[in-house]
């Protein structure tokens, strides 16, 4: 792991040695992108363009965001910033990294929960796009354009969580996987004909059932707030 680590660390070195004008919308792009926008800004377009893809969208939203907790508990994950200090890999080499203000996160960083919530949530929205565009257009490139636009998004996403040393290449791409393949599995799932009271079920049961793995994932000895 500490080979994989220290090529995330050149890797980001060569981001933060790039144009100076990049360095603003690397940070707006991790600031826009944070998981919170799913839910003040993503769910609310989409449910005024269309009530059962904002549905959709909230519900993956929700699944992935508990999950991400979940897996980070499990994988851990070493966080960039800190990483380089702990390892030793100063004392070793020059390195050449800047600090932001938002280069400081604590807690397990794998996955990216930047990447993967995004990625998981926006699954819709953009499958709900692409058949708007193949409906009012025989263009191959119209019809893609919502997923050119998915990719390039979570492409932006993940190099910005790397230039401010939130994450390891690594854990980008896992989360930019992990997300794609969660909104592809969960959005012919979405219960958008259920209840209020089915929600506040689903919501208790996430949450108990996030208790109940903290608990034993404490009771098992692995000390997840290392």
């Amino acid at each position: 792991m500490d080979a994989l680590h220290t090529t995330g660390i050149h890797f980001a070195e060569v981001l933060q040695a790039g144009p100076p004008c990049l360095e603003k919308f690397w940070i707006s792009v991790t600031s826009l992108a944070d998981p919170k926008c799913v839910f003040t800004i993503c769910f609310p377009l989409a449910y005024f363009l269309d009530r059962k893809v904002g549905v959709s969208v909230l519900w993956i939203g929700l699944v992935s965001e508990w999950l991400n907790v979940v897996l980070k508990w499990f994988l851990f994950g070493e966080r960039p910033f800190w990483w380089v200090h702990e390892s030793g890999l100063t004392r070793k080499e020059l390195v050449t990294l800047r600090q932001f203000a938002v280069s400081c996160e604590t807690g397990p960083g794998d996955p990216s929960g930047h990447c993967m919530i995004t990625g998981a949530a926006l699954w819709p929205l953009v499958t709900a796009l692409t058949a708007l565009a193949s409906r009012h257009s025989r263009s191959l490139v119209v019809k893609l354009s919502p997923f050119g636009a998915y990719t390039l998004l979570l492409l932006a996403v993940g190099l910005s969580r790397i230039f401010v040393l939130a994450h390891f290449p690594h854990q980008v791409v896992g989360g930019i996987l992990a997300g794609a393949a969660l909104g592809w599995g969960l959005q012919g799932h979405t219960p958008a004909t259920r209840t209020m009271g089915f929600f506040m079920a689903a919501a208790l049961a996430l949450l108990l059932g996030s208790l109940a793995l903290h608990s034993l994932v404490i009771a098992a000895g692995i000390d997840i707030d290392w």
